[in-house]
């Protein structure tokens, strides 16, 4: 299937690593010009080495910002003024039980996985609809439907982004510009593995006593998130708009 991604813009926040790097190959081997983007010069050097084993034909550029703060959001505006396709995949997740959190953790997480994506949105979205094209996804989670007991403000965190995104997709009423949410389930990258062995347990005793309504039984693959989030961005997703989106392996348990 052509997704159509040939030369279009995407900017990916947060892709050093895991769902958003994965993600970066995947648009670069579709023809889009991909800019990642990460905190520091190492960081997406780093990055730009992996990408360009996988992608060896890639067309990668990159912006160093941190996009949870309001200076590395307008360096991020400045560097590339307009995109055709925005992914607010930056985010971060921290165990924590309910009466730890503190009022600095709270709001980090929120700054982090939260205003990030709104910011940029506020930004991007409005020229989209003026060229009548655009994408918008929010790569949100299954926590922010299922709140995770050991990381309610993630929780909190990822239910926010799916208020956002709809909210969003009604600016887009009557035009060929899309704001969708994705969901993934547990998804095997660097933060989850290091999660998991902090929690003292095997990939099947989390399944058991952590994720015990996931159908698949498994941590995702990173592509296969990263596929259903290029899709999503494509030309042949264009009647999805406004939605919440799993890809989680039946962890939420609803019929839709």
């Amino acid at each position: 299937m052509n997704l159509e991604l040939d030369n279009k813009v995407v900017l990916i926040t947060g892709s050093t690593k895991g769902i958003g790097r994965k993600t970066a190959a995947t648009f670069a081997n579709e023809g889009a010009e991909v800019w990642i983007n990460g905190r520091s010069e190492e960081s997406v050097k780093e990055a730009l080495e992996e990408l360009r084993k996988q992608a060896p034909e890639g067309k990668f550029r990159s912006v160093v910002a941190d996009v949870g703060n309001e200076e590395g959001i307008q360096h991020v505006i400045k560097s590339l003024p307009k995109v055709d396709i925005l992914i607010n995949n930056a985010g971060i997740f921290k165990p924590e039980t309910f009466k730890e959190i503190s009022r600095d953790s709270w709001l980090k997480m929120f700054e982090v996985n939260v205003l990030s994506g709104a910011r940029l949105t506020q930004h991007y979205l409005p020229i989209m609809i003026e060229n009548n094209w655009g994408r918008v996804i929010f790569v949100s989670s299954e926590s922010g439907i299922n709140i995770p007991e050991e990381m309610v403000h993630y929780g909190m965190s990822k239910t926010a982004q799916l208020a956002i995104s709809r909210g969003a997709a009604e600016t887009c009423r009557g035009t060929f510009v899309t704001v969708n949410a994705v969901l993934p389930g547990p998804t095997l990258s660097d933060g989850v593995e290091t999660f998991v062995e902090q929690m003292g347990v095997s990939e099947d005793e989390f399944f058991k006593t952590g994720r015990p309504s996931s159908i698949a039984q498994r941590f995702a693959e990173t592509r296969e998130v990263a596929d259903f989030i290029c899709f999503v961005a494509s030309e042949r997703a264009s009647m999805i708009n406004g939605a919440a989106l799993r890809v989680d392996g039946g962890t939420v348990k609803a019929a839709f």
